[in-house]
């Protein structure tokens, strides 16, 4: 059974059908899913969802498809790890990872989105997926679709880091590199779907796809035993995942699923494309388009954020902050968030951590507070990014006598 009543814009309220739209035709602002929330209050429990499948579809009344899941049956419900290493590190009481790094298949959190959105194309009889990419998305559809028995297009900037190119190839898709920034690619898409009618997950199929972020709040939510923390860090790249996070707080509190929510939520970016953080940290209205992308962070480099303007509203609304990484710093988070917890995260994830360190150290997250810090991705995929800056191994002689002069004594240094 659906409970949606199909989709409505997210500025002058007009409704439309279930179909594969993303702008409204009177003024031009995104849509979004409408839900019959009365209806869904009268049939998810907390003890429903508990009994549900052991991935993001335990939520499956709470997400935009009219029948059964067929996409990603085994996505989502990743790990929430009480991070007490660096909750030491960083001087916070209460500290936890959502490490979406290990989620299934491809080791990020598009999983999720993908596998709503790919789900709802099936429904609506495409034969063809097809997406813009910074790389994590890639991944993923590539993956599903895949799995799904789609035909696919994906679409990157061609300076993308290595891992994430490799990461989209082996799935054999038709993989299209555009001399261009991820702004430059979005757009050839939007003409691209115009014109051939395939399922492009974040533009003509973007109102059901955003929705799947909504999961990992969720998740959130009831690993903390069906209540909400003091603070959410969240990294922003178009904005959706903000949005998003802070609507599954509200929607779980109108359905009764949680008492409260209490839940801040701050965004985090990296210093060479932070037009949502720097909206928020000058109190502007205005969401200035970043030209010219340059940072490490190469998933956050969007530099027009599609739904940057709803994120940093979100974040206003929830009591929330923001704040920025340099590429240096982003390194540092990662090899922080190695060395105390044993998680290997992406240059986002770098980005979430460095950003959680600066607010905590300025008070915005009070020290006797509980966080959840977003890890979106696997280190894996921008190895890159780290190397020539974590050390080299020490090279010895197959010897006892080698080891003992070489490493525990002249070179001890390696073992720290």
């Amino acid at each position: 059974m659906s409970y949606v009543k199909g989709l409505k814009c997210r500025e002058c309220g007009h409704s439309y059908p279930k179909e594969a739209l993303y702008v409204c035709e009177y003024c031009f602002a995104s849509l979004e899913v409408d839900y019959d929330y009365d209806a869904i209050k009268k049939v998810l429990t907390r003890e429903k969802i508990e009994k549900g499948p052991k991935s993001l579809w335990r939520y499956r009344e709470l997400l935009p498809i009219d029948g059964e899941p067929t996409v990603g049956l085994s996505s989502g419900f990743t790990p929430l790890i009480k991070a007490e290493n660096l909750a030491r590190e960083l001087g916070v009481r209460e500290l936890y990872i959502k490490d979406d790094s290990v989620s299934h298949p491809t080791l990020s959190f598009k999983d999720r989105v993908v596998a709503v959105a790919l789900t709802k194309a099936k429904e609506f009889g495409f034969d063809t997926a097809a997406c813009a990419s910074t790389g994590n998305l890639a991944n993923s559809v590539a993956a599903h679709s895949a799995r799904a028995g789609l035909k696919r297009f994906i679409f990157i900037p061609a300076d993308l880091e290595m891992g994430k190119v490799v990461s989209s190839l082996i799935y054999q898709p038709n993989l299209v590199a555009v001399r261009g920034n991820y702004d430059e690619v979005n757009r050839l898409c939007s003409e691209i779907a115009a014109k051939y009618g395939w399922a492009f997950v974040n533009i003509n199929i973007r109102p059901f796809y955003a929705e799947g972020s909504k999961t990992l709040c969720y998740e959130i939510m009831e690993q903390l035993g069906w209540t909400t923390p003091d603070h959410i860090v969240s990294p922003a790249a178009g904005g959706s995942l903000i949005t998003k996070i802070w609507k599954a707080l509200k929607e779980f509190k109108h359905l009764g699923l949680v008492r409260e929510v209490k839940t801040r939520v701050h965004c985090a970016q990296p210093a060479g494309c932070s037009p949502i953080s720097s909206a928020i940290m000058e109190d502007s209205e205005m969401v200035r388009p970043v030209k010219k992308p340059n940072t490490i962070a190469k998933s956050l480099a969007i530099g027009n954020p599609a739904d940057g303007y709803y994120a940093k509203d979100a974040v206003k609304e929830s009591g929330g902050s923001a704040d920025i990484a340099t590429d240096d710093e982003i390194r540092e988070g990662i090899k922080l968030l190695a060395r105390t917890e044993g998680v290997f995260t992406e240059t986002a994830g770098g980005v979430t951590v460095a950003v959680t360190k600066k607010l905590i150290a300025a008070g915005k997250i009070p020290k006797n507070d509980s966080v959840v810090m977003a890890i979106t991705g696997n280190g894996l995929k921008t190895q890159e990014a780290v190397q020539g800056h974590i050390g080299k191994p020490v090279l010895i002689d197959p010897s006892l006598a080698s080891f003992e002069e070489n490493v525990k004594g002249g070179a001890s240094w390696a073992l720290k």
